[in-house]
C-alpha cells in the first residue's frame, strides 16, 4: 500500500477530520455530572481566578510495571509541583502549580493531594507498597479506594491476563472506573500505564482498553507502554507484546512507547548510574512524561495554561488512526549532581534535538551526524539509503515541548522542514510546538519531542520476527490455546502488525 499516491493523501486529509475532530467536538458537547453526595467527592483544583472546572484523565496503573512507574510519575509530577528552581516570577509559579493541580490531583479537606489514578492488579503485594510508599512521602496520596487487587496472578501469560481475569472481574474493575469519572463535571480521557512483557498489565491491560472504549466512546485513551528489554525477561514476551500491540491499536488512540533497553543506556551514559534499579529505570521514565504532561501556556503569546492537553496532544500527533506509535526524547538528561554546573543554550539544544529525530537517536550520547533531510522531489524509493543503520527517519508528526529560562527566544524552524515529513500533510499541520517559562524538574532549560514517525520500525520488526520463530514451531503456543486464544488469533495479531510496519514504511 503506498502513501504516495495523491489519491490516498486526499483520503487521508479527509479521515483526519471524521475521525479525529468529531471525537473533539463531542469533548465539548457532553460532560459528565457527579452522582454521589457532595461531601463524598474530593473537589477538583482551579486555577486561580478562572472558576473552571477541571478537564479530567484518569491514570490507570496495571501490574506490578504499571503501577511502580506510576507511583514515579506522581511522585515526579509533586515534586516539580513544590520545586523552588522554577526560574519564572512567584505569580506564574502559582499559576503553574494550580495547573498541575488541575490536571493531576484532587483535594482533600486534609489539604494533601490525592492522585487522580487507579491501581489495578491481580497480586496485592505492590499495590500494597506503592500506596505506602505515597502515604509516606506526606506530600500526595492515592485514595483511599482507588484500587483493585487479587491473591492470584497471570503467570506472565497475556492469554490468563485477557481470556481469565479480565471477564471474571470486569464488573468489579469498571465499576471502580465509574466511581472516580462520576467525581468530574468533564472526562477528558484515560491514560493507562502497563507492561508489554507479563500477563496482568499486557493481557488484562488490553482487555481493560477495550472495555474502556466501549463504555467511554468519546474519551481519549493513550496507552503508555513499556517495551521490554531484547535481551528477554520472560520467554514468551514477544508473544505478549504481539497480541498486546495488535489489540490495543484497535482500542487505543495512542501508543506512547518507552523502550527499556533506550532507558537502561540513559541511565548508565547519561545519568551516570554504576548499578541501575528498576527503580532508576523507571524515574526516567517518569521524568520524561511529566516533561511533556506538566502544564504549558494554550497558545503561542499566551499566559493561560491549556486545558486538556491530553486531547491537545493527540489532535497534534495523531492524524489518522492507522499511525498511532509515538516516541519520546528529551534533552538534556543528567544527574542532579551536574545540573548545578552545567549551562545550556536553546540553540545548542534543539540543534542536538532535531538530529536526534532526523538520525532516529534515543539518546544525545551517540547522534549520527551524516544522516540529512532527503532532497525535496526526490521519489519514494531514491530517499532511502542503502546503509539502513543510517536511514533517516521519516515523521508523520512532531509535538516539541519546550520548558524554562527564555523560552519565547528559541527558534523551532528547524522542525518545520517540509523534508522531514511525509508527504501528504503541510508542515504546518504536522509540527505543533508548546512552551512554557516555568523550568521542570530543576532544569533552567529543557526540551521534550514526542514524535509520531518511523522510530518504532527496528524493534517491532525484530519482535514480529522472534513471535513469528517461536510460532512457526508451535512452541508454548498450548500455554495460550487453553486458556482461549486460538493460532488463527496469533495469526491474526501477526496480520495487523506487519500492517503497521508495512504503514510505517511507505511514508
Amino acid at each position: 500500500m503506498g502513501f504516495s499516491s495523491s489519491c490516498y493523501g486526499r483520503k487521508m486529509r479527509n479521515s483526519m477530520v471524521s475521525w479525529l475532530e468529531i471525537r473533539l467536538w463531542h469533548q465539548e458537547d457532553f460532560s459528565l455530572s457527579p452522582i454521589c453526595e457532595p461531601e463524598q467527592v474530593t473537589e477538583p483544583f482551579t486555577a486561580p481566578g478562572k472558576g473552571l472546572v477541571a478537564m479530567s484523565v484518569v491514570t490507570v496503573q496495571l501490574g506490578q510495571c504499571g503501577n511502580q512507574i506510576g507511583y514515579e510519575v506522581f511522585d515526579t509530577i509533586c515534586r516539580d509541583l513544590h520545586n523552588s528552581q522554577g526560574f519564572c516570577c512567584k505569580r506564574e509559579n502559582e499559576v503553574y502549580q494550580a495547573s498541575c493541580k488541575e490536571h493531576f490531583f484532587n483535594e482533600e479537606r486534609s489539604g494533601v493531594p490525592v492522585a487522580r489514578a487507579l491501581l489495578i492488579d491481580m497480586e496485592p503485594k505492590v499495590i500494597s507498597q506503592t500506596l505506602l510508599k505515597a502515604a509516606r512521602s506526606g506530600r500526595w496520596k492515592y485514595g483511599q479506594h482507588s484500587h483493585f487487587c487479587q491473591k492470584q496472578g497471570s503467570g506472565n501469560n497475556w492469554a490468563y491476563g485477557y481470556s481469565v481475569h479480565g471477564p471474571k472481574h470486569e464488573e468489579s474493575i469498571m465499576n471502580l472506573i465509574q466511581k472516580e469519572v462520576e467525581k468530574y463535571d468533564s472526562l477528558r480521557g484515560f491514560s493507562t500505564i502497563m507492561s508489554m512483557a507479563g500477563g496482568t498489565g499486557s493481557g488484562l491491560g488490553a482487555f481493560l482498553t477495550q472495555n474502556l472504549r466501549d463504555a467511554y466512546p468519546n474519551s481519549f485513551i493513550i496507552n503508555q507502554i513499556i517495551w521490554p528489554y531484547g535481551t528477554g525477561e520472560v520467554i514468551v514476551q514477544n508473544y505478549n507484546s504481539i497480541l498486546t500491540l495488535s489489540h490495543l491499536y484497535r482500542s487505543s488512540d495512542a501508543l506512547l512507547v518507552h523502550e527499556n533497553d533506550v532507558v537502561h543506556k540513559i541511565c548508565a551514559k547519561l545519568m551516570n548510574i554504576k548499578q541501575i534499579s528498576f527503580r532508576d529505570v523507571n524515574q526516567v521514565i517518569a521524568h520524561q512524561l511529566g516533561s511533556v504532561f506538566q502544564p504549558t501556556y494554550s497558545s503561542e503569546g499566551s499566559c493561560q495554561y491549556r486545558r486538556n492537553p491530553l486531547g491537545d496532544l493527540m489532535a497534534s500527533l495523531v492524524p489518522h488512526p492507522e499511525f498511532k506509535m509515538l516516541g519520546l526524547r528529551n534533552i538534556p538528561q543528567m544527574s542532579e549532581n551536574s545540573l548545578s554546573y552545567t549551562t545550556f543554550a536553546w540553540t545548542g539544544l534543539l540543534k542536538h534535538l532535531r538530529q536526534m529525530l532526523i538520525s532516529n537517536a534515543k539518546m544525545e550520547e551517540g547522534i549520527d551526524w551524516q544522516v540529512r533531510p532527503p532532497l525535496l522531489g526526490l521519489p519514494a524509493l531514491e530517499k532511502v539509503p542503502h546503509n539502513k543503520e543510517s536511514h533517516f527517519n521519516t515523521s508523520i508528526a512532531n509535538l516539541v515541548i519546550l520548558r524554562g529560562k527564555d523560552v519565547h527566544s528559541a527558534d523551532l524552524g528547524g522542525f518545520k522542514d517540509p523534508a522531514l515529513y511525509t508527504s501528504w500533510l503541510q508542515p504546518s499541520d504536522a509540527f505543533s510546538e508548546w512552551r512554557t517559562h516555568r523550568a521542570f524538574n530543576k532544569y533552567e532549560k529543557s526540551a521534550a519531542l514526542v514524535s509520531n514517525s518511523q522510530f518504532l520500525l527496528k524493534p517491532l520488526d525484530t519482535v514480529i520476527g522472534k513471535a513469528w520463530n517461536m510460532f512457526a514451531s508451535k512452541a508454548y503456543v498450548h500455554q495460550y490455546t487453553k486458556f482461549g486464544i486460538e493460532e488463527e488469533d496469533f495469526l491474526d495479531s501477526f496480520t495487523v502488525l506487519e500492517q503497521v510496519v508495512a504503514s510505517y514504511c511507505n511514508l
